[in-house]
């Protein structure tokens, strides 16, 4: 596949389309009286000073197809998610809440005990939520609370900053998904060690900004970390950490178990990719951050813009895009 049949793969793909709705209805929040109804838009939680730290929140939806396909992969993912979200800012997860929306008790079954599973798996209690029964169709929504005690944030990237990209290689596809699945047969004890890195990383002062690869794949997940941060960024896709046997253009659509990138400065990059190595855990250096407005990719000789900013926001509205939602402390 060219770079241009990539480029314009990633613009059209769904997980991308999901991500550009967020600037519109971010919009709405504020235009009541002229005042925001939210403090930022970009992280993966919620970060609320508290004390000597910070409390973290977030939560997800899950996409009904998914749901009805696979009620149980659904339920254990509902909970991964959450958790990945709290570990990429530097954080550990506390507890987990749940909303669940069924026809019958019945309907329900399969999605709680995957939920169950991966909150055994991982460490994180379910702790309350809500449901209803008499629902036309099964959905579900899940909440986390975790801490931190130092930040990684998607507005914390810096120009000459490197990009690395770390993910768990020991997986495979869940079928016809873009979901990589290198968690529901691992050991519980090799994933819980496994989550703690990004919080070790950071409170070792070796990164500041992160993002986990989410819905929008690779390159979506590091516009909307460059975006937030108000900085251009250079990818190089040869030097993506992937399978041998999985083409370039699918590669870029992951959804993984355990997938994150980082914006880490140069002199602390081996450091940080030696920490995961440790663990088995593919880490690369795959980019950089730059002054500018635009994210470029390079491939076979080749340089394309995916997109740009000061033209077409991704998530983050025209009228908030200076705005930073707390101080993040800076790596000694």
């Amino acid at each position: 596949m060219t770079l241009a049949e990539i480029v314009s793969r990633l613009r059209a793909s769904r997980g991308m389309a999901h991500k550009t709705d967020i600037a519109p209805m971010l919009a709405m929040l504020g235009e009541a009286e002229g005042h925001s109804a939210v403090v930022a838009a970009g992280d993966d939680c919620a970060a609320i000073p508290d004390g000597d730290g910070y409390l973290l929140f977030a939560a997800e939806g899950m996409v009904r197809d998914l749901i009805d396909a696979m009620p149980w992969f659904a339920g254990y993912c509902s909970v991964l998610v959450n958790v990945s979200d709290v570990c990429a800012m530097g954080g550990r997860p506390t507890a987990v809440v749940d909303v669940i929306w069924s026809k019958g008790v019945e309907p329900a079954r399969d999605v709680l005990k995957g939920m169950a599973a991966a909150a055994r798996q991982l460490g994180v209690p379910i702790v309350g939520g809500h449901s209803n029964a008499r629902s036309d169709h099964t959905q579900l929504a899940v909440a986390i609370v975790g801490r931190a005690t130092r930040l990684l944030s998607s507005f914390a990237a810096r120009a000459g900053d490197r990009l690395l990209m770390a993910v768990d290689l020991r997986g495979r596809f869940v079928e016809p998904y873009p979901y990589w699945n290198a968690a529901t047969d691992a050991p519980a004890q090799r994933l819980r060690g496994d989550l703690t890195l990004l919080a070790e990383i950071a409170e070792a002062g070796l990164c500041d900004a992160a993002k986990d690869i989410s819905m929008a794949g690779i390159a979506g997940t590091a516009m909307m970390l460059a975006e937030c941060s108000r900085v251009g960024l250079d990818i190089d896709l040869s030097r993506l950490p992937k399978p041998l046997d999985v083409p370039i253009e699918r590669w870029l659509d992951i959804f993984p178990s355990f997938g994150y990138l980082l914006a880490v400065r140069e002199p602390d990059v081996r450091d940080v990719i030696a920490r995961f190595e440790a663990r088995e855990i593919a880490c690369a250096d795959i980019g950089a951050f730059r002054p500018g407005t635009s994210v470029d990719l390079q491939w076979q000789g080749e340089t394309a813009t995916v997109w740009r900013f000061d033209t077409h926001p991704f998530i983050v509205p025209t009228d908030r895009r200076a705005t930073q939602p707390y101080a993040v402390p800076a790596a000694d």
